[in-house]
């Protein structure tokens, strides 16, 4: 198994390199890059003067100069072969040197660094209440299937399914903020936080905490409830769990005992995938309750064209999801005994 997990390791590396250097292409090859939008803004402030910038982008003349370009591009790293730059890029990666931010003129890890306490706050928090709360609801509902208790549940896990995220984040933002105004309009925390002790503090982050968490969960709620009732349903009409209660173990011994461990193979399965989701999050629903975390940077970035943001971004997630898949295999190895990964 130890062999095994080495050479899934030693994959990430050239699975990295496929990606970003895929991105980094892409970012290259789209129009409405930095300088475009930088003469853009120069249209829409100068005028006529603006006019003449796009005009003579090519040619050398207007306003800008053609070795003004040229400083221009050196500046956004466009001044080299797609694969040179991205090498140069790569070589400052593994140097943990992300480069600087063309839109908030700052390196890009501090940008992104300021994101990481709020999107792994709800991504963690988001995580451990779906599977905390999913697996016992999956439990109950697979034993009193067809119940009053499962047709309700079911009906209500799926009302919430069926409704996009972003659209019960703005129901319960119009419902519980404005109208009842039980919870705030948005933000992670209050103006006052800094003045607040401890526990005031706690109880502000929790207050500010309950929609958004309540949005994100909406979504991968049923699918993982659903998938644990039915993986238990199966399981439970299996010959081994009828030979353990003839053998004298009574119902419940034998869903926890056995049942149960096998019923969670497709949960562990489907783990690594949402290990992704700490960080990457919603920027619907991080807009909605102007939330800055990692969604709705990567966004802005992305309409901004801040390339290096987006590939720091990238760096981060993609190491992430892999990282989360290699744990996908731990979690059913240790789940499922029959599970032998081969020298």
């Amino acid at each position: 198994m130890t062999s095994y997990f080495i050479r899934r390791l030693l994959l990430v590396i050239p699975t990295f390199v496929g990606v970003t250097m895929l991105v980094f292409c892409l970012t290259r090859l789209v129009p409405g890059g930095p300088i475009e939008r930088a003469l853009n803004d120069a249209l829409l402030a100068g005028g006529d003067r603006g006019s003449a910038i796009i005009q003579n982008v090519g040619a050398g003349g207007g306003v800008l100069s053609e070795a003004q370009l040229d400083q221009l591009r050196v500046y956004y790293g466009f001044d080299k072969p797609v694969l040179v730059s991205y090498f140069d890029w790569l070589r400052k990666v593994f140097v943990l040197d992300l480069g600087i931010s063309t839109r908030y003129n700052e390196p890009v890890w501090d940008t992104i660094r300021g994101r990481f306490p709020i999107s792994i706050f709800y991504g963690l928090t988001t995580l451990i209440l779906t599977y905390g709360i999913c697996i016992p609801l999956g439990v109950a509902k697979a034993i009193k299937h067809t119940s009053y208790f499962d047709n309700i549940s079911s009906g209500i896990v799926f009302f919430g399914y069926a409704i996009p995220s972003y659209v019960v984040a703005i129901a319960l933002l119009t419902f519980f903020s404005s109208y009842l105004e039980l919870f705030p309009l948005g933000g992670f925390v209050s103006n006052s936080y800094d003045q607040m002790t401890f526990w005031n503090k706690t109880k502000d982050i929790a207050h500010h905490a309950v929609l958004p968490l309540l949005s994100y969960m909406a979504g991968s709620f049923a699918v993982t409830t659903f998938m644990m009732k039915n993986s238990l349903m199966d399981n439970l009409s299996s010959d081994y769990v009828r030979t353990a209660i003839a053998k004298g173990l009574s119902f419940q011994q034998a869903v926890i005992r056995h049942a149960m461990r096998n019923s969670l193979i497709p949960i562990a399965t489907s783990f690594g995938s949402n290990i992704s989701l700490i960080l990457t999050g919603s920027f619907l629903i991080e807009k909605i309750f102007n939330i800055d975390g990692f969604g709705l940077l990567g966004f802005e970035s992305l309409v901004e064209r801040d390339y290096p943001v987006v590939m720091g971004i990238l760096v981060i997630s993609s190491l992430l999801f892999m990282i989360g898949n290699i744990l996908s295999d731990v979690c059913v190895a240790l789940v499922d005994p029959r599970v032998k990964f081969g020298k």
